[in-house]
């Protein structure tokens, strides 16, 4: 089938005006919203040393996928709480695609603001992905949270973000993060709705991530039931986290009312966790979060709503 045309614009997108939805004006720099309750965690400059040199090409090839991490987490917040706020899109988006793909996973050919993340906690050495968003320090990504924080527990150390990965190669190098950002209801207690976080990252040779490899447009509180096109590095079997991957499908609740999250047709696997999903326009609207065994080929994603919007602020005006 034919594939849509958004990836062609994502590679070079490197915006910080802001567009809007339903006629809403929003400056990316604005404070976080009324009653966003945020977790800021700044990594210590001794845990962010050495990081490129533990991430050699075999503990990449290595590394868990890190949705084990978010196997045992619920909903514990209601619905009143995680929608909140205005729409808003920090960024330009792009043109509306009126193309089709398979909403399964097939193969893409590398994204400059797509990569991979790796990180330690517990001991162990993990893999997810992610994406950077357009942000005001231009240093921003954007991943799950169960990819910074076990939920309800420790952060991540030697954290990494690999744009443009495939088969072992970085064109761009590795990054490291400065900084985490993610709803307290994930960092604190682990509610699947918020798996959601933005990490800061530090510059290389003198420039920043968003300087090197662009970035795309995020969006918050947008409609729910929307049409997305997600992209992620899956690991588990069948695909091997050596090639980006991408779905395509539109948005339906939970099934099961055990989250906020909404699930869209997607047969990835673990590794793609925090992979960015993409609305029609090219902005950012969630990431790959969790999947439930008994629902086949279904990826949920948690709302971007003005907890999600906070922790965005808080990362990309550090």
């Amino acid at each position: 089938m034919k594939k849509s045309s958004l990836r062609s614009g994502l590679a070079g997108i490197a915006l910080l005006s802001a567009a809007v939805l339903g006629g809403t004006v929003a400056s990316p720099a604005a404070a976080a919203p009324d009653g966003a309750g945020i977790d800021v965690y700044v990594v210590p400059e001794a845990r962010a040393t050495a990081v490129e040199a533990y991430w050699t090409p075999e503990r990449m090839r290595a590394a868990i996928p890190a949705d084990v991490l978010a196997s045992d987490n619920r909903a514990l917040t209601d619905r009143k709480d995680i929608i909140k706020g205005k729409p808003v899109i920090s960024g330009s988006p792009q043109a509306a695609s009126t193309e089709i793909i398979s909403p399964t996973a097939v193969r893409e050919a590398p994204v400059a603001t797509i990569g991979k993340v790796f990180f330690t906690l517990g001991g162990a050495d993990y893999v997810c992905s992610g994406n950077v968003v357009s942000a005001p320090n231009r240093s921003t990504v954007s991943t799950a949270g169960h990819c910074v924080n076990e939920g309800g527990g420790a952060y991540a150390s030697r954290w990494t973000f690999v744009p443009a990965y495939e088969n072992g190669r970085a064109p761009y190098g590795q990054w490291s993060a400065t900084a985490f950002a993610a709803p307290t209801q994930w960092t604190a207690s682990g509610d699947i709705s918020y798996d959601a976080a933005f990490v800061r990252i530090a510059p290389r040779n003198g420039a920043t991530l968003q300087q090197t490899v662009g970035a795309t447009p995020v969006a918050f509180n947008q409609a729910r039931g929307l049409v997305y096109e997600a992209f992620g590095y899956p690991a588990a079997a069948p695909f091997t986290g050596e090639t980006l991957q991408s779905c395509y499908g539109r948005a339906t609740a939970d099934p099961f009312g055990q989250s906020l999250s909404q699930g869209i047709p997607c047969d990835m696997t673990g590794g793609s966790s925090g992979g960015p999903w993409f609305l029609s326009s090219g902005a950012q609207n969630s990431v790959n979060s969790f999947g439930y065994n008994t629902v086949a080929n279904r990826m949920f994603g948690p709302y971007f709503g003005s907890v999600v919007q906070g922790s965005y602020t808080a990362a990309a005006n550090g």
